[in-house]
């Protein structure tokens, strides 16, 4: 029976790939409408039979899926661990799992990644080691968690639950970026406005007052001044900045420029609670999936240590992990640090004493994600007016200051 290559869409817009027998194109076309999919394209098997790839798509076995991108995104790894995890869950078999999910990837780099995957496990590797030796794509969180689930048996369980944490970190960061827009615009629109009177507007006005016969008040010499300064040295300026920027990068990389620049933020005013608040939040999230995985609470800390991306807090976890394995209990250096806040000591004390350790990290993660969200809102809402503010004084004071000399002159003329 022939075969026929096909794009679909679901109803949400998930997009499909796939193989399906029938007798003719249009009974292909009438089974794929039966499951309520939209058909983007369909083609017989003859059309397609290269089986090469090329930098726009990649082509399995005839059917060639179109990669959208070449980077790796977040969203790009969340469906891969999803697919995987659905498939695992109907007993398809890993390499199976590969060899279907490297033809619907949308990202040309991932579907590489996925092939090697597939060579190494086909040379004797098992998918935990095959996937550490792509370090920049799979973090260390993967691949324990993943040798977790391999010595379980449960590789499905453990994969979902890597999942809903890659996405519940998406949408947590999501938040975040969508809470700072609006304020990070405000700013720019701000800062474009004071250039553009300072550069455009304030000269038309130094020209007009140069043929008063009268001595400028202070407040729009000073205006004069400044814009006179800045369109002369304009090109200066950004080059103090870029390369100001560029020097800050390159220190803040440095073990010693990031823990000072860190240190600074977790003592800043106002804001350190935020900082410190996310910080746990990443903590208390990844120690819930490790345990809940069933990776040690030793493994899971020397995990954590290593990926939650503050070398304060790694820091701390090192402490931490060096008196565990000593037999203490994880109270007392969770209070030694003074990282941590009581209630954070107390649930994870009581978590320890009835075995629901992962479930009290979880408790603790959702209480800071909402600890932040309401920071942020709250930030968005108290910004926006005293933006306002700031900019409303600004251009007032820029345009008292350009129309002083004519109510100056005005008198003049009067007397």
């Amino acid at each position: 029976m022939p075969r026929y290559f096909y794009t679909t869409r679901t109803k949400s817009g998930h997009k499909n790939s796939g193989i399906e027998e029938a007798s003719t194109q249009d009974e292909a076309i009438s089974r794929l409408q039966a499951r309520d999919l939209l058909v983007v394209t369909i083609f017989p098997e003859s059309k397609e039979a290269s089986g090469q790839v090329d930098a726009e798509g990649i082509s399995k076995g005839g059917f060639k899926f179109k990669a959208k991108h070449s980077r790796i995104t977040g969203d790009d790894l969340v469906l891969f661990c999803r697919q995987v995890a659905t498939l695992l869950g109907a007993g398809v078999t890993i390499l199976k799992t590969l060899s279907i999910i490297s033809q619907q990837v949308s990202s040309r780099k991932l579907a590489n990644v996925i092939e090697a995957l597939q060579k190494d496990m086909e040379a004797g590797f098992s998918f935990h080691e095959a996937m550490a030796k792509h370090p920049a794509v799979f973090s260390e969180l993967w691949v324990n968690l993943i040798e977790s689930g391999e010595a379980s048996g449960n590789l499905a369980m453990v994969l979902n639950r890597l999942a809903s944490y890659l996405e519940r970190l998406a949408q947590f960061r999501n938040k975040i970026i969508s809470a700072l827009i609006y304020p990070v615009l405000l700013g720019v629109v701000g800062v474009g406005a004071f250039l553009f009177l300072t550069i455009r507007i304030m000269p038309t006005f130094a020209d007009l007052f140069s043929g008063f016969n009268i001595k400028l008040p202070l407040l729009t010499q000073l205006l004069i001044g400044f814009s006179i300064f800045i369109r002369k040295y304009i090109l200066v300026i950004l080059a103090v900045f870029t390369v100001a920027f560029y020097l800050f990068r390159r220190y803040i990389k440095t073990k010693g420029g990031r823990r000072r620049f860190e240190s600074f933020l977790l003592n800043m005013p106002i804001f350190n609670e935020f900082f410190r608040a996310m910080i746990v939040e990443r903590f208390s999230s990844e120690m819930s999936t490790l345990i809940e995985s069933g990776v040690p609470i030793l493994y899971s800390l020397e995990i954590t240590e290593h990926s939650v991306d503050n070398t304060v807090m790694s820091d701390t976890i090192r402490k931490i992990k060096e008196d565990v394995r000593e037999g203490k209990s994880l109270r007392e250096p969770l209070e030694r640090s003074g990282f941590f806040e009581p209630m954070v000591v107390q649930l994870i004390t009581i978590g320890e004493e009835i075995g629901e350790l992962s479930q009290m990290f979880k408790r603790i993660n959702d209480f800071y994600q909402q600890y932040v969200e309401t920071f942020l809102t709250r930030f968005t809402a108290m910004f926006e007016p005293l933006m306002l503010v700031c900019m409303g004084a600004v251009v007032g004071i820029m345009v008292i200051g350009m129309f002083l000399p004519i109510f100056q002159l005005a008198q003049v003329r009067q007397q």
